[in-house]
């Protein structure tokens, strides 16, 4: 009998040893929850009623219970990182034929060809859906969905109005403006540059040139005070003025007067010949407005500038709150919410099964998931440029190792102990 129950001790040792190396094993593993042996002892059946007659039989494994307890949060750059904060798990779906759901610690995500938000294993993350104030539209198992990270965002409008306000100088040199040439900076003033957009949303640039051709003539009704030429041009084309003819389209004329406000033309606006924009977009027409622009004795600025136009965004950045919620920032100012990270809780997370790679399956035991949000019901909050460290703690782990060690060396000596008893037994000699 002592020989069965020092081999129980030995078995028994040989799990826990296994255990810890396990545990060690996974110390730098993102998201890793360590596991403790638990054991039981073994009393045999006996007819006696007696408890002092009853002699125990050894050990058994009673089970390995994992550890929940939060792992040390470390920093990274990539905000799609996620650490949580306290109870709850995220829910990823595989992306074989099973469809499988699993859920994991492991925050760890990136976006693959397709713009998906994957782990490292490809797995979808799941997320709800939300709208345009970030409010959840579905929820429960059937309300997930896989996140995607949208490229763009909005509708683009070509440009069609344009206003430039500029402040030239009263004291400019004169310039002939027969010999302008845009390449060449001594043949104007002043120029202006503007930000505009074709129907496709792709950015262009419309320039006017400014050429002072005039002093003031205080004897014109109404009097001047200068007389200048706009060159405009829309990336290497020339505008022309509605109405205009010649080849190439002739320069706008604008006069000041006495106070310096622009007189000539008397609206300040300019239409322009419909056009095709370089990049093969559709035709549109530019209408600009010069309202407000003065010739003063003060050095030459832009007082304002706009337009109409409206570009596709781009993707700029990505964040994610303590919530879940995940805004996606766009290079026109547009931004989207996308989705919120929806995360699991269990009445018995002991009970999940692992199945590797960093993830847990449900069980009988641990029931079924309940489904919610990052900082409501109990559940954790998310840390974004954070993922969660394993939770093992190296000195504890060697201690514990140490033990198990010692625990096997000593059910080892019991076993030797009970050889010896037997082989002196067969030894013995009538």
């Amino acid at each position: 009998m002592s020989f069965f129950t020092a081999l129980s001790g030995l078995q028994a040792m040989q799990t826990d040893m296994a255990t810890i190396s396990h545990n060690l094993a996974n110390v730098s593993t993102t998201g890793f929850k360590k596991s403790r042996t638990q054991f039981a002892d073994v009393i045999a059946s006996n007819v006696s009623t007696d408890p002092r007659k009853m002699v125990g039989s050894g050990v058994m494994v009673k089970g390995t219970v994992q550890q929940f307890k939060d792992g040390p949060l470390n920093g990274t750059t990539n905000a799609l990182d996620m650490a949580i904060v306290g109870e709850g798990f995220f829910v990823v779906k595989s992306t074989g034929l099973s469809d499988q759901i699993n859920y994991t610690r492991t925050g760890s995500f990136s976006v693959d060809d397709d713009r998906n938000v994957v782990d490292s294993q490809g797995s979808f993350l799941m997320v709800y859906p939300v709208d345009n104030d970030g409010n959840v539209t579905a929820t429960g198992q059937k309300g997930l969905t896989n996140l995607q990270i949208q490229q763009t965002s909005g509708t683009p409008q070509a440009t069609s109005n344009v206003a430039t306000s500029v402040q030239l100088t009263s004291t400019s040199s004169l310039k002939d403006a027969t010999k302008f040439d845009r390449t060449d900076t001594t043949t104007y003033n002043n120029s202006v540059a503007s930000r505009i957009y074709d129907a496709n949303g792709n950015p262009m640039t419309m320039t006017n040139y400014y050429v002072r051709t005039a002093m003031g003539d205080p004897a014109a009704s109404p009097p001047t005070t200068g007389t200048w030429k706009v060159f405009t041009y829309v990336g290497d084309a020339p505008m022309r003025r509605t109405g205009d003819t010649g080849t190439p389209p002739p320069p706008v004329e604008l006069k000041f007067g006495n106070t310096g406000a622009l007189i000539t033309p008397t609206t300040g606006t300019l239409a322009f010949d419909p056009f095709i924009p370089a990049s093969g977009a559709a035709q549109q027409q530019i209408t600009l407005s010069l309202a407000g622009s003065t010739q003063l004795s003060s050095a030459s600025a832009v007082n304002s500038r706009s337009q109409d136009g409206v570009a596709v965004g781009q993707l700029a950045g990505v964040t994610v709150d303590d919530s879940g919620l995940i805004k996606a920032s766009f290079s026109n100012g547009d931004i989207v919410p996308l989705g919120k990270v929806a995360m699991a809780k269990f009445s018995a997370p002991t009970g999940l099964r692992q199945v590797g790679g960093g993830y847990w399956q449900a069980t009988g035991i641990s029931g079924a998931a309940n489904l919610g949000s990052a900082a409501t019901d109990g559940y954790g909050n998310l840390k974004s440029g954070q993922v969660e460290g394993s939770n093992v703690d190296i000195t504890e782990e060697l201690v514990n190792l140490i033990a198990a060690q010692r625990n096997f060396q000593a059910n080892a000596k019991a076993l030797d102990t009970a050889t010896q008893v037997s082989q002196a037994i067969l030894n013995i000699r009538s």
